[in-house]
């Protein structure tokens, strides 16, 4: 596959969405990856605050700092010229306007971000217009909320009963007409992601979502068979290939046909 090598922009992304182009996305954390996946055709990357896991060790995402967000924002940046730059606001970094301005700032100017990420449905739109109003992308983060484990009590599918599943649904068309970008949706029933995508005119990039989604995003040492256990929505896609050039290749190729997530990867 020889990918287009334009910049993307972030209004590629609701061109896509409109298009009918899945969206291929996938975190990373250094330079070297980044320039894997720009080779590859990857769409966006999503420096994601699950570096706290994957980079640091640690059991949760909570420890991550904006520091080290910055840190690996710029990284990235340095290996990467193609892709859209996703990168997390870390936990407690954007509790008020005023601590998201300064911190999206940090982002963009030092890690040269393309987009800043939050995690939140109605509880987040007074931080995300106040972004948007100063002309920062956004992009939201319904379902699964890795900051709010503790509270959550574990890595569990949200969105399962009726009630639960409305408030996604309204917080999605909440955070568009905030000013979000681009909605994120983890680990909910794959009708209800599919429900949320019809309704807005923003895309969503699903993990553990379903095929309905207007792209798919997963994190990298799943996808490249290095965790300790493969989370039911992904796929070993290192398995067969015969590098890790190849493995990004085939992942790329099959969201791009919608050969993945297959029905065993989504949730009901």
């Amino acid at each position: 596959m020889t990918p287009n090598r334009r910049a993307l922009v972030v209004p590629d992304l609701k061109k896509m969405k409109r298009d009918g182009k899945p969206i291929v996305a996938l975190t990373a954390y250094d330079a070297t990856f980044a320039r894997a996946m720009d080779d590859a055709g990857i769409d966006v990357i999503l420096v994601g605050d699950s570096l706290g896991m994957v980079i640091q060790g640690h059991g949760t995402t909570l420890p991550v700092t904006l520091d080290h967000m910055v840190y690996h924002a710029a990284a990235v940046a340095r290996g990467s010229r193609r892709a859209i730059r996703m990168v997390d606001l870390p936990f407690m970094s954007y509790a008020t306007p005023a601590d998201a301005l300064a911190s999206a700032a940090r982002l963009l100017r030092e890690g040269e971000a393309h987009i800043v990420k939050l995690e939140g449905g109605e509880s987040r739109l007074d931080v995300v217009r106040a972004l948007t109003r100063e002309g920062v992308p956004v992009a939201g983060h319904l379902g699964l909320l890795p900051q709010s484990v503790l509270r959550l009590g574990g890595y569990t599918v949200q969105g399962r009963d009726s009630a639960s599943a409305e408030a996604l649904v309204e917080d999605a068309k909440h955070l568009e007409e905030a000013g979000a970008a681009v909605l994120i949706l983890e680990c909910i029933p794959a009708g209800l992601a599919e429900r949320i995508t019809q309704s807005i005119s923003i895309p969503t990039i699903g993990i553990g979502a379903g095929l309905g989604c207007d792209g798919q995003v997963l994190v990298l040492t799943d996808m490249l068979g290095l965790s300790s256990k493969c989370p039911k929505f992904c796929k070993d896609f290192l398995e067969g290939a015969t590098s890790i050039s190849d493995a990004l290749g085939c992942y790329v190729e099959a969201v791009r046909t919608r050969n993945f997530p297959r029905p065993e990867h989504a949730f009901g």
